[in-house]
């Protein structure tokens, strides 16, 4: 059995590591990361282009690597003995990349975060977890976000 776990530095992201650290320990583990290309973000958003530095391609990178070690090592402190981790470039959508990865690996189990987003607010954003979910042709777990108690 292998797990993938969809990692993007979030707090919604960090609680689908702990959970997996939790409940999935015994089990190799890949950490993922997503970012995408500037061509990718060209295509996606034209008039952004302008503002972009020649540097932002390897500015992203390196966000998404640095994001992935920091997957790995919560895994690892949270109990997952057997991880690896990968940034992975996301040339046509986050989700796709994510399935693709799973499928690659052939992941057992993939597990990621939700956002939280609900009603319209997920069908405007849209939803990487729910893409995921309906488009992986294997298990796959969505961890809400952590609870955090209320203030007095």
């Amino acid at each position: 059995m292998t797990i993938l776990v969809a990692y993007d530095g979030s707090a919604d992201s960090r609680t689908a590591i702990e959970f997996a650290a939790k409940h999935l320990s015994a089990e190799p583990t890949v950490i993922v990361t997503v970012w995408e290309p500037l061509l990718v973000q060209f295509r996606k958003y034209p008039i952004a282009a302008a503002g972009i530095s020649p540097d932002t391609e390897d500015e992203a990178r390196s966000q998404a690597e640095q994001h992935a070690k920091e997957g790995a090592e919560l895994a690892l402190a949270g109990g997952i003995s057997d991880v690896t981790y990968r940034a992975v470039a996301d040339n046509e959508s986050i989700w796709k990349t994510i399935v693709d990865v799973a499928d690659e690996i052939d992941a057992t189990l993939i597990v990621t975060g939700s956002r939280g987003l609900a009603g319209v607010r997920s069908v405007l954003l849209g939803s990487v977890s729910n893409h995921v979910l309906h488009h992986a042709h294997r298990p796959t777990l969505i961890v809400p976000p952590s609870r955090t108690p209320e203030k007095a």
